[in-house]
C-alpha cells in the first residue's frame, strides 16, 4: 500500500464518521491522505494530511459546508491522483451530488441508502456516471448489513455468471432484536410492548419507533439489493422497476390506531393496547412449531420484492442462529442450489459500518 496517494474527503462525522477517521488513521503505511472534513456546521480543506488532531481543527475551522466549493476543490486534484469522497450521512441533499462527483472522477463511499433506494432517476445518474470514460467509482457495501459483505457478495455472485433464485434474510437489527426476544417457539414470553420498550430503552430503535415497525428501512434495504441484481447480471431478470423503496410491498407493524401517534412515548406508551394481537401471532407460530420473524425478500425468478411478518420453523437458521440484533442473508442461487450461501453477524454499531466503509475505500488501492 505505499507508492500511490489517494485524497480522502469525509463528509459526516458524528458516530460513524468519527470511528471511520479512526480506524482511516491507524491504518500503518497508508497511502489514503485526509484532507477534508464537513459536519453539519462547519468545513475544513487542508494542504496537508489530517491527523489524530483533526476534531480541533474542525472546530476551529469558520468555513461552512458548502459542496458545490468541496466539488470544485476535489476536481482539481483529480489529474494529479485518485480522489474519494466519504458520505457517512443520511442526507437527501448530499446523496444527490454523487452524479456530480463520479462524473468528475471522484470515487463515492457511503453507508447511505438514500441513493441507492431513492428516486430510480438518481440512481441511473449514478450508474451512467461511474460507466463513463472519466467516471469515479462507488461503492456502498455498508448500506445492507452494516460491515457484512452482502453488496459485495451480490456482485460477485451475479457477475461470475450465477442465477439469483432467492434472497431472504433478516435485514433489520431492530425487528432481529425484537422478534428474537418476543417469538422463540414457546407460546409465552414477555409481551410485545415490552419487548419494544426495552429495545428503545437500549438504543436499537429510533426515538420513535414507529419509524422501524413501519418496515422502510427493510425496504431500502432491499430495494438496493434488487437494483443490484437488475443493474450487474449477465442475464435478464423478472424483477420489477422499482421507482422507490415505496414500491417494495411492505407489511408495516404499525397498528392502523397508532399510525399517525406524533411522538415515541406517546407511541410507546399505547402500543400495550395490541398486545393480545401480537400474542394471538405468537401463539398460533408456536402451536405450528414455528417463530416470528419480519423478514425481507427479493425473488428475480417471481419477480417479487417484499417485507413482512413471517413464520418459519424452530429448526430454521433463523429461529436458531440469530441472538440479539444481529442479520442474516440467505442467497439460494442456482450454483448455491442445495444450501444456500447464508451471511450472517452484526448488522448495526458503528464499528462494524464504519468497517465496511473502510473495506469499501482500501478497493481504491
Amino acid at each position: 500500500m505505499a507508492a500511490q496517494k489517494i485524497y480522502v474527503a469525509v463528509v459526516g462525522v458524528g458516530l460513524v464518521g468519527s470511528e471511520l477517521i479512526a480506524q482511516l488513521l491507524a491504518l500503518p503505511s497508508s497511502p489514503f491522505r485526509l484532507i477534508s472534513l464537513t459536519s453539519t456546521t462547519r468545513t475544513l480543506f487542508s494542504s496537508t494530511s489530517l491527523t489524530s488532531t483533526w476534531k480541533s481543527q474542525l472546530a476551529a475551522s469558520s468555513d461552512k459546508p458548502d459542496l458545490t466549493k468541496l466539488s470544485q476543490q476535489l476536481s482539481a486534484l483529480v489529474s494529479e491522483s485518485k480522489v474519494a469522497l466519504i458520505d457517512n450521512t443520511s442526507s437527501e441533499d448530499v446523496a444527490k451530488m454523487y452524479p456530480t462527483w463520479l462524473k468528475a472522477g471522484i470515487s463515492v463511499i457511503t453507508p447511505n441508502k438514500k441513493a441507492f433506494s431513492g428516486d430510480k432517476s438518481l440512481y441511473d445518474q449514478i450508474i451512467a456516471a461511474i460507466r463513463s470514460p472519466t467516471g469515479g467509482r462507488v461503492y456502498n457495501e455498508a448500506t445492507v448489513g452494516a460491515g457484512l459483505p452482502v453488496i459485495s457478495t451480490l456482485k460477485d455472485l451475479v457477475g461470475t455468471g450465477d442465477k439469483i433464485v432467492k434472497i431472504e434474510g433478516v435485514f433489520s437489527g431492530t425487528m432481529s432484536y425484537i422478534f428474537n426476544e418476543f417469538s422463540t417457539g414457546k407460546s409465552d414470553g414477555p409481551a410485545f410492548s415490552a419487548v419494544v420498550k426495552l429495545a428503545r430503552e437500549k438504543g436499537y430503535t429510533e426515538p420513535h419507533p414507529a419509524d422501524d415497525l413501519n418496515g422502510f428501512d427493510v425496504a431500502r434495504k432491499l430495494t438496493i439489493l434488487a437494483r443490484t441484481i437488475s443493474t450487474y447480471s449477465l442475464s435478464a431478470t423478472s424483477l420489477p422497476e422499482l421507482d422507490s423503496f415505496a414500491a417494495v410491498k411492505t407489511a408495516s407493524l404499525i397498528p392502523s390506531a397508532l399510525e399517525n401517534i406524533p411522538t415515541g412515548d406517546e407511541f410507546i406508551a399505547r402500543l400495550p393496547e395490541f398486545d393480545a394481537e401480537f400474542n394471538e401471532l405468537r401463539t398460533k407460530a408456536s402451536q405450528d412449531g414455528q417463530v416470528l420473524r419480519f423478514v425481507g425478500v427479493v425473488d428475480p425468478v417471481n419477480g417479487i420484492v417484499r417485507a413482512g411478518l413471517e413464520r418459519y420453523p424452530t429448526t430454521h437458521p433463523f429461529a436458531t442462529s440469530l441472538g440479539g440484533s444481529d442479520n442474516i442473508i440467505m442467497f439460494h442461487t442456482e450454483r448455491y442450489g442445495a444450501r444456500p450461501l447464508i451471511v450472517q453477524g452484526a448488522g448495526a454499531g458503528a464499528a462494524v459500518t464504519a468497517m465496511g466503509v473502510l473495506g469499501d475505500l482500501l478497493k481504491l488501492v
